[in-house]
């Protein structure tokens, strides 16, 4: 089956429970439509780029899903006509990264991450720096 990475944004209003809720009860979806749910993160409320139907901020939801077309395309169905749920982003992917998203990643972890050559110069002249 083909893997998805969907990511949910709910009004902010919602209290955590409320916006968790929502997570269990789209991955019951897939899961009733014959798929899986791998992975599910929720990121907490978040600051919008843009205000989305009067909000400024949002509940963040970060599903991994191992499923058919059919069942994503239900579950986009079913978040697009629940009235908390404000954006759903789908994406197909051609394999599941292990552990945490990035979003989830502590920023120095992020950091020190595949940057090459770059990265090693940034930490010589910080280390410079501090000295």
């Amino acid at each position: 089956m083909p893997l998805y990475e969907h990511v949910l944004i709910a009004r902010q209003d919602l209290s955590n429970a409320q916006a968790e809720g929502l997570i269990e009860h789209f991955s019951t979806v897939i899961a009733d439509n014959g798929g899986k749910v791998v992975d599910n993160e929720y990121w907490g409320v978040r600051t919008l780029a843009y205000k989305i139907n009067k909000n400024r901020k949002g509940h963040y939801a970060y599903l991994r899903s191992d499923a058919p077309s059919a069942a994503v395309q239900e579950m986009e169905r079913l978040a697009r006509l629940h009235d908390d749920v404000m954006r759903v982003l789908t994406v197909r992917v051609d394999e599941h990264k292990d552990g945490p998203s990035v979003q989830m990643q502590k920023r120095d972890e992020r950091e020190r991450g595949d940057r090459g050559d770059r990265g090693e110069r940034r930490e010589r002249r910080d280390r410079d720096d501090r000295n």
